[in-house]
């Protein structure tokens, strides 16, 4: 959420990071009912200030003028109870309105209208020359490692059973990519993926979210990423600059409905409902500076686990239409796949300045005493077993059906270098 302060200082500003985001919202429509809430809320207080006064006065007044006053403080109730009613209904208008306000992209974020107008940033490593490249899905069932039918009646659409070394190599990929955060200073969470509606708003995934979201019948969520419930560990806080930044790598189950992509992907693991998820999670100090050198941090610390486990990437940069309501600015890096012969996107890192950090209240407290809100960042460390997984499927597959295990994982997998069929 920006500042109402900070948008009346700078609605053209405002406006122009809605216009390169897509995101249509009435920023003038905004500013008049922000003045309509304050001159409210001025006649509320003046009222309320007249009635405690008045209330004040009864017990000092004569005994003859008393009930004059006290028949004077009846109708004056009403008023104020009728002034608050009109406050909170405009408040209530406010923070609606102010909720679909878009936080502003960097200036080095491109113009586009979606992720087909990415811009490729970098590339790593040499595309694979694989012969009549299978794709995923045949080659782990032909070696037992899914079972996508038995998983569609247990789950229904998108459902799945991960089976045998399928299940070795997820528990591999989550043992290896974790290790690789904890040298370097990131404290492990798991955190809750059931959540409540107000860590949703506060972390921007409502209520433009919410068709993407499970809701349970007590009017709770499951969340489709651990940075939801990491981004609330701090809610109404206040940390000590001493104390930042904190480093997180947050564990969660995950879950989307995936709304709108019914016929998209349908078939294997590239996109299910239920996985697993490692994220990295930053709260740093309100600098611009240190919010950058993050980002590109935790995007280094992605990039150096895939090359080690041998896989062709790209990073792109997102094209403002390809940026949610609070993203600055968004890395995508996207593996690539033999049998679509097309890179895609296995992890993305953002950062929010303090977007998320206003709406959960998080703060801290500088050498002067003086109270910020924290700047926040994410970034996929990695999800199993969409994306990735097919990914090393794909990729390490050899004539004779088999999959040759990333030499990094190994260790993780007994020592095993090659999957087969028993």
């Amino acid at each position: 959420m920006l500042d109402i302060k900070f948008i009346k200082e700078n609605a053209e500003l405002v406006k122009e990071g809605a216009r390169k985001k897509h995101i249509d919202v009435d920023i003038d429509g905004l500013l008049a009912l922000e003045e309509k809430r304050k001159a409210a809320l001025s006649e509320f207080e003046a009222l309320r200030a007249e009635q405690n006064k008045l209330s004040d006065d009864i017990p000092k007044a004569a005994p003859e003028a008393r009930a004059a006053l006290i028949e004077n403080l009846k109708p004056l109730k009403e008023k104020v109870a009728t002034a608050e009613e009109a406050y909170k209904m405009l408040l209530k208008e406010w923070q609606a309105l102010m909720l679909t306000v878009p936080n502003i992209p960097d200036m080095t974020v491109p113009e586009g209208k979606d992720d087909s107008e990415n811009v490729e940033v970098r590339v790593w490593g040499d595309r694979p020359v694989i012969a009549s490249a299978k794709d995923h899905v045949e080659l782990m069932e032909a070696l037992d490692l899914v079972d996508f039918e038995r998983g569609t009646k247990v789950a229904g659409f998108r459902g799945y059973f991960l089976k045998g070394d399928a299940v070795l190599l997820q528990f591999a990929l989550w043992q290896y990519f974790l290790n690789g955060l904890l040298t370097k200073g990131f404290q492990p969470l798991v955190v809750p993926s059931l959540v409540n509606k107000q860590t949703l708003y506060g972390t921007g995934y409502l209520p433009q979210g919410e068709e993407d979201l499970y809701k349970t019948q007590d009017d709770m969520y499951l969340s489709g990423t651990g940075e939801v419930g990491t981004m609330a560990y701090y809610s109404d806080e206040v940390l000590a600059k001493a104390d930042l930044p904190k480093k997180f790598v947050a564990f969660s189950p995950c879950f989307r409905r995936e709304a709108g992509s019914h016929g998209k992907d349908v078939k294997g693991l590239v996109r299910v409902h239920e996985f697993f998820k490692f994220e990295q999670v930053v709260l740093c100090e309100a600098s611009h500076e240190m919010s950058v050198a993050f980002h590109e941090e935790l995007t280094k610390n992605v990039e150096e686990l895939l090359q080690g486990l041998g896989l062709h990437y790209h990073v792109v940069v997102n094209c403002g239409g390809d940026l949610g309501l609070g993203q600055v600015k968004k890395y995508d890096i996207e593996v690539w796949m033999p049998s679509q012969e097309k890179f895609r996107e296995t992890h993305s890192a953002s950062y929010f300045h303090d977007f998320q950090s206003r709406r959960l209240n998080i703060r801290y407290k500088d050498e002067e005493g003086k109270l910020h809100y924290t700047h926040s960042l994410n970034n996929t460390l990695v999800a199993t077993p969409s994306r990735i997984i097919p990914a090393i499927i794909e990729n390490f597959q050899q004539a004779d059906g088999s999959i040759v295990i990333p030499e990094v994982l190994r260790p993780y997998m007994g020592g095993k270098n090659t999957i087969r069929r028993i």
